[in-house]
């Protein structure tokens, strides 16, 4: 009896193994109706869509969606630095244009770079970093190209913009990847030289993030150019917010191509396609400009009936309808670059400037960086800046190795120039009125200025967050969902059956191995999980590991349960996007702390940034596990991946107080935080009289305590010349010792200065 009751509870188990086990039987008996279930939840993935998730490339952002991250092989991968050409440059014709630059002149008197500014940047080279020697560029690694940006950046905004644009997303890159040899032959030298001066032209007044439904459009039809008739495109387009639009003598334009004639083929819809257009073009309207708050080159640009022969187009008649891919793909580079470079410059000057005038603008006789407000304000400049450095470098890095990391690029600029928010935001707390009144001696309101252009273009900051670092990263970067996705789509149903019952069953494999994974990390708290050294305490890896695999759990179960209705859960959709986004940065930190010989002075600002993102982390998964539309689930998944509840990672407060003395005086590690910013030296240069003023209260520090313990609390800004003779003649301090106090005041007094004007006279 016991035998046959045994057989009978044994056998539906042994037959579903059995199905389970053996491919041909699971695939007839479970995985044709696994794939009709998964067709029928499939959110509808648009072409455009589509384009934009198989560009570029992925790296690390694999690694941590895999959920057990190879951090040997994050910390084993070159860094590339620069070359010797490229230092000499930065050296040389970089820091003399950074001499050049007048931001309150350009920003506010004449509304443009100077021309000796322009004629520099062309003779210098400096709009053909990314062109290649052979065709008369500089040929400049990804990660020089940052490093110009963001040093330009730390004394112009204006001309930052006006640098990057060329060597971003526009003509120079398009060519450079789908240009035909004529074109590059033709337009590359020239765009090196600036002979030519290229804009790219896609937001429109109908399309902005929704770039797919633009109305710009190209009818093919055969026209009259150079007095030949030939078969091109008949374009019309109304383009807004085209950087050096009012300038260009080169447009690279994005529009849909049409065929209704059947000139060249049976279909009509040819797609988004790209075309270089010389702006002398009869039809062709450029000359206004916007005012984004700073004074580059912005711009609406018009085209009406104007034809362009077929070898316009980027790539020649046979690239007509790709142009969405050659975006997607080149923005997979560009965006890593320029952007944020920019958020980074913008937190290394507030680390420079911020911490110096902290120092050395007292009030109730004490430095205001000693008030634990202000500390907790500079601990978040400080390490906010040092995170968004560590991830520009690790990424520029990844460039120059011939990455394309299209997920890692837009994480790169959402988070570094949220941070630049941020950063400015507390910089300008920190300084009050002095940041306020705008001047030639404002050295933040530029950035200040600046930041709603940084937070808006390249990818709006809202649907950066929401829609693609998580939704187009799922995708892009999850071991098994896009071959699913590709096997769901195949029309041979043999083999995309077989495609598909592969991928499931080891993507069902991969989800139950990282939710036993992640449960028994969450239980013992990752202490047993091993790590490489890295100079830092090993907790920092093993909860990064933890949460890497609590993210690829919950990430698996919200795309099972939620199917297609997770592309339009959008706030559960960007917490993920958090998720992914703090475990790059944070395996960044580590990583360039690594690359920086792991000095022991620079640890506090490095785990300051590690316990904040971990913080970030940790909220987030908390955030979307109480939001989840099913409860039941969510309560489990909160169970499986954190036991014991959240731990609270957040940074001390003796931690932050360690973090924002690095900026109040000159240290190893504030030369770290600060390097790249240009200042001259000079008691007329608004940033340099900070530093001079800085050294000279440090230096004098001593004496000048001295005069207030022997004379008390009678001892003010008013009276101290006095106390100062008297403090002399009474042996006190000596005379150098007096004078070194005299030049601290008097280069305060510069520092704290307001600038003014005439009552009658206009702004600016």
């Amino acid at each position: 009896m016991s035998i046959a009751i045994w057989i009978f509870v044994s056998a539906p188990i042994v037959l579903i193994l059995a199905v389970l086990n053996i491919a041909p039987l699971r695939r007839r008996f479970l995985s044709r109706w696994l794939l009709k279930w998964f067709r029928s939840v499939l959110p509808p993935i648009s072409d455009t869509e589509n384009a934009a998730i198989e560009a570029g490339s992925v790296w690390w952002d694999r690694e941590l969606f895999t959920g057990w991250p190879d951090w040997q092989r994050l910390l084993d991968s070159p860094a590339a630095g620069l070359t010797d050409e490229e230092q000499a440059f930065i050296d040389g014709p970089l820091n003399e244009l950074c001499g050049m630059l007048d931001d309150w002149q350009i920003n506010r008197e004449i509304d443009d770079l100077p021309e000796p500014v322009w004629q520099y940047l062309k003779e210098q080279r400096f709009f053909g970093m990314n062109i290649p020697k052979r065709y008369g560029g500089l040929g400049f690694s990804p990660r020089a190209q940052s490093e110009v940006v963001m040093k330009i950046a730390t004394r112009s905004v204006t001309a930052a913009v006006t640098v990057m644009v060329p060597n971003s997303l526009g003509p120079g890159e398009l060519l450079l990847h789908y240009g035909t040899a004529a074109q590059r032959d033709r337009y590359l030298p020239r765009l090196a030289t600036g002979e030519h001066i290229p804009a790219f032209a896609l937001t429109s007044t109908w399309a902005g993030s929704d770039a797919a439904s633009m109305i710009d459009e190209g009818i093919v039809a055969h026209g009259e150019h150079e007095g030949r008739r030939v078969l091109g495109l008949r374009l019309n387009w109304d383009k807004r917010y085209i950087t050096l639009a009012p300038v260009c003598t080169v447009l690279g334009l994005a529009f849909k191509a049409r065929d209704p004639d059947g000139l060249l083929g049976e279909r009509v819809e040819l797609g988004i396609t790209c075309a270089l257009i010389p702006t002398d073009l009869p039809g062709v309207e450029i000359g206004d400009r916007h005012y984004p708050g700073m004074s580059f080159q912005n711009g609406p640009t018009r085209g009406e009936d104007v034809f362009i022969p077929m070898d316009f187009v980027v790539g020649g008649r046979e690239q007509v309808g790709q142009g969405w891919r050659m975006l997607m793909d080149c923005l997979a580079v560009g965006r890593a670059i320029s952007l944020p470079a920019l958020g980074v410059a913008a937190g290394k000057l507030c680390c420079h400037t911020t911490g110096a005038y902290a120092r050395v603008r007292r009030q109730f006789r004490v430095p205001i960086g000693r008030f634990e407000g202000v500390q907790e304000a500079l601990a978040r400049i400080a390490g906010e800046t040092w995170r968004m450095n560590a991830g520009r470098i690790v990424t520029a890095d990844a460039l120059n190795r011939g990455e394309k990391p299209s997920i890692l690029s837009a994480i790169l600029k959402y988070h570094n120039t949220e941070g630049m928010r941020r950063v400015v935001g507390d910089a300008m707390d920190i300084h009050g009125g002095r940041a306020v009144c705008d001047g030639p001696a404002n050295y933040l309101r530029s950035l200040y200025d600046s930041v709603p252009f940084a937070i808006t273009v390249e990818g709006a900051n809202i649907l950066t967050r929401s829609l693609i670092i998580f939704g187009q990263g799922a995708i892009r970067c999850h071991p098994y969902l896009l071959r699913e996705l590709r096997a769901a789509a195949n029309a041979d149903e043999a083999e995309g059956l077989r495609d598909f019952d592969a991928a499931f069953f080891a993507h069902l494999s991969h989800t139950l191995g990282n939710a036993v994974r992640a449960f028994m990390l969450g239980i013992t708290g990752a202490r047993f999980t091993g790590v490489p050294n890295t100079g830092l305490p090993p907790r920092y890896l093993r909860q990064m590991t933890r949460f890497s695999a609590a993210f690829a759990v919950i990430g698996d179960v919200a795309m099972l349960v939620l199917a297609g209705d997770l592309k339009r859960r959008e706030t559960l959709s960007a917490r993920l996007g958090d998720v992914l986004s703090h475990l790059y940065l944070a395996s960044a930190v580590v990583k360039h702390h690594v690359d920086n010989g792991a000095p022991e002075a620079d640890c506090a600002v490095v785990e300051w940034a590690l316990q904040d993102s971990l913080a970030s982390i940790e909220e987030r998964l908390g955030e979307f596990l109480d939001n989840f539309p099913n409860e039941i689930a969510g309560r489990l998944l909160k169970w499986l991946v954190m036991p014991f509840g959240r731990a609270h990672f957040r940074p001390s407060d003796s931690l932050g107080r360690q973090v924002a003395d690095t900026l109040l005086e000159p240290s190893e590690t504030r030369d770290r935080l600060t390097e790249g910013v240009y200042f001259a030296r000079d008691e007329n240069d608004p940033v340099g009289v900070l530093e001079l003023a800085l050294e000279a209260v440090v230096a004098s520090d001593a004496a000048e305590c001295r005069i207030r313990k022997a004379y008390g609390r009678d001892v003010n800004a008013g009276n101290l010349e006095e106390f100062l003779g008297r403090g002399v003649a009474e042996g006190v301090i000596g005379e150098t010792e007096a004078a070194d106090v005299r030049r601290a005041m008097s280069l305060t007094e510069r520092v704290l200065a307001v600038d003014r004007r005439d009552r009658l006279a206009p702004p600016g």
